[in-house]
């Protein structure tokens, strides 16, 4: 009986050991580190996947994880940093503004990279920003996903109409002069981008599958955005990701990350801070 009813509490710690080794193995062979990531929510988001999958256990995810380039590609998406609302932080919006209009009117083809793009809705920000700023007709914006299935979804993402009404107030903080819906149009309660920006976007805008942890630099731009993946990166594939940034950034460019700088991290003596939020800066040598 005495064992029986410590069961549930061995098979708690059980699962807790695999769910260490599942996360050290994603670690070590993917480069993704969710080793410190709140436990609660990496169980809760590995029951959704195993049940998705009928798996009864954590290890027999980690099997199909470590032979399955799909299975994997599933997990890294589960456990990703879920996207906030394209105006959800109203400071950061306000300094992508000025630190745009400041850092883009100059060059006659500016060129923006959303690395590692969290949403559509993400990119849908930037162009509406770029359009307020009257930079949309020239700037080419290059929004990249490591997840070729999620990348798909994006090219013909749609959002509820009540998530608009939601954002309006957002937008106004974060610098907004207009009144956001007019930048969507609506059908059968979704929202889409107007036609017409939606058509300054296709022109301006690339989406394409790459990955900080194994591609190269691809192209140089004056401005880098990354607002979600750092974290989520074990040491080394941080400073790789920071050193492919300052291969694909123009001198005098400016780039925003999730977070700050630190004093060892790759060419952080090239780099200058802007702006109120310490999280953009200027690249300086």
């Amino acid at each position: 009986m005495a064992a029986l009813m410590h069961a549930p509490a061995e098979q708690a710690n059980i699962a807790a050991l695999e769910t260490a080794l599942l996360l050290e193995a994603v670690f070590q062979r993917f480069g993704h580190d969710y080793r410190a990531h709140d436990q609660a929510t990496i169980a809760r988001k590995l029951r959704v996947l195993m049940e998705a999958r009928a798996l009864g256990t954590v290890s027999a995810l980690q099997e199909q994880v470590l032979h399955s380039d799909g299975v994997a590609q599933q997990l890294l998406r589960a456990l990703a940093v879920e996207p906030e609302g394209p105006f959800d932080d109203p400071a950061f919006v306000r300094e992508l503004r000025s630190v745009l209009a400041a850092s883009l009117h100059a060059s006659p083809l500016p060129k923006i990279w959303l690395a590692e793009c969290g949403a559509a809705t993400e990119a849908w920000a930037l162009a509406i920003v770029l359009a307020e700023q009257q930079l949309d007709a020239r700037a080419e914006i290059y929004a990249t996903v490591a997840d070729e299935a999620r990348l798909l979804e994006m090219r013909e993402a749609t959002v509820p109409e009540h998530a608009v009404v939601q954002w309006h107030h957002l937008y106004r903080q974060g610098g907004g002069s207009g009144n956001l819906a007019e930048f969507f149009e609506f059908a059968d309660g979704r929202a889409r981008l107007r036609a017409q920006l939606r058509a300054q976007l296709r022109a301006r805008i690339v989406w394409f599958h790459y990955s900080l942890v194994t591609d190269a630099s691809f192209n140089e731009f004056q401005a880098i955005v990354c607002s979600s993946i750092l974290p989520t990166l074990g040491p080394a594939m941080r400073q790789r990701a920071l050193g492919l940034f300052h291969d694909s950034l123009a001198r005098f460019g400016v780039l925003a990350i999730d977070g700050q700088l630190l004093p060892g991290d790759a060419h952080a003596h090239c780099y200058q801070a802007i702006g109120a939020q310490r999280n953009w800066y200027k690249r300086v040598a």
